[in-house]
């Protein structure tokens, strides 16, 4: 599943990977995405919002580049911050990505992500047929 709108992998893995099953519907997984931008594959600030919004950006160019619709697809996501104090903020640009119908979701909170990151997220989609 790559997408030029998205920062290279950092370590050895796909930014997703997508399962076709035999009556046509479709299941993809994607990788924690950070808040990189995709020209640099630098952390866009050390400020955990801007990181999200990125964060999320990148997730929904990934979904859109592959024939997704982020709110309409997502069927569980995946957060990790580092500081679970950031939550709330997190919360709130979650909201402008997920409107209704929301997701299934789970937070933790975890020791580090790589390259200093303060958030992660990852999804898993589903297009039935």
């Amino acid at each position: 599943m790559p997408s030029e709108r998205l920062p290279a992998a950092v370590g050895p893995y796909s930014l997703g990977k997508q399962v076709q099953f035999a009556n046509g519907s479709l299941l993809a997984f994607s990788s924690g995405q950070l808040g990189l931008e995709p020209q640099s594959g630098n952390l866009i600030s050390q400020d955990v919002e801007a990181q999200a919004e990125q964060a999320f950006t990148n997730l929904k160019n990934l979904a859109t580049d592959n024939g997704y619709d982020l709110q309409k697809h997502a069927v569980k996501n995946v957060l990790y911050l580092v500081d679970m104090a950031d939550f709330a903020k997190v919360n709130e640009i979650y909201k402008r990505y997920f409107k209704s119908d929301y997701p299934a979701r789970t937070c933790v909170a975890v020791k580090e992500l790589p390259k200093g990151a303060k958030v992660e997220i990852e999804t898993v989609l589903f297009k039935g047929n």
